[in-house]
């Protein structure tokens, strides 16, 4: 019995390496597209200015990962506009890095971009209730409320300001935000600044807002922002330039 011819043409090699650089160069670019550059906040700006830990890119990442579908569509409400007008014209992606920016721009507001910010208040609460806490400054009822990874009985063993504590984890607590936002935006139906949104720097009219609106002047290029920034594209921090340039860089 004749043994069965196991080689392979040339052309066939030829196609298969062909088919192989294509792949590869299509995953380079996508990969390319999803890890856009976001722009820095003043805050952060002044934090590098001044020799302070600055916002961690890989943070934009969670959050772009955590977006849903629906936080990328026509369903989020008008008000986006004040801050990104062409978000509605704009590709995921860059909607994508929108989101990014605007909660680098909250915990900005929130918690000065630190992620083991933990408030006392004075209200006489429940102990899970009396701090807020993280980059987003969030409370463990939010575990109840939104479904986030946070776990007072692991954590309430900790110093308040311990960045082992569940909620004080930059991805638990910028995963909660995210649903938090989605719940008030796209469930509920309420606009983005309402003066019963969640945070108090998303209730326009009041001093925490105007914190807010001030690290909202430096959006992605994609959204077509009027007023000019005066943030200077040279004043933005090395790790986001570092990663824009990766993201431009053929492999």
């Amino acid at each position: 019995m004749a043994e069965p011819n196991l080689s392979i043409s040339p052309l066939k090699t030829s196609w298969f390496m062909a088919s192989l650089v294509l792949c590869v160069g299509l995953a380079t670019a996508l990969h390319a597209q999803a890890i856009q550059a976001v722009p820095p906040t003043p805050i952060d700006i002044k934090k590098v200015e001044l020799g302070g830990t600055p916002w961690n890119p890989q943070w934009d990442q969670i959050i772009e990962k955590a977006l849903p579908a629906e936080m990328l569509s026509s369903r989020v409400p008008q008000g986006v506009r004040r801050f990104c007008p062409r978000f509605y014209e704009m590709g995921e992606s860059d909607k994508r890095t929108f989101w990014a920016y605007f909660f680098q721009a909250l915990a900005g507001a929130e918690a000065g971009l630190n992620p083991n910010t933990s408030i006392r208040h004075s209200e006489p609460q429940g102990a899970m209730l009396m701090r807020s806490e993280g980059l987003l400054q969030l409370a463990y009822a939010d575990r109840k409320r939104y479904g986030c990874d946070f776990n007072w009985q692991v954590d309430r063993a900790l110093k308040a300001n311990d960045p082992a504590k569940t909620i004080l984890q930059p991805k638990n607590n910028l995963e909660c935000g995210v649903k938090i936002l989605f719940n008030q935006t796209i469930v509920q139906h309420k606009p983005l600044l309402s003066r019963s949104a969640y945070w108090s720097t998303l209730q326009p009219d009041g001093p925490s807002f105007r914190v807010f609106a001030k690290q909202m002047t430096n959006p992605p290029e994609a959204c077509g922002l009027s007023s000019k920034s005066r943030i200077a594209k040279s004043a933005t921090t090395k790790s986001v330039q570092d990663n824009a340039k990766r993201a431009e860089t053929p492999r």
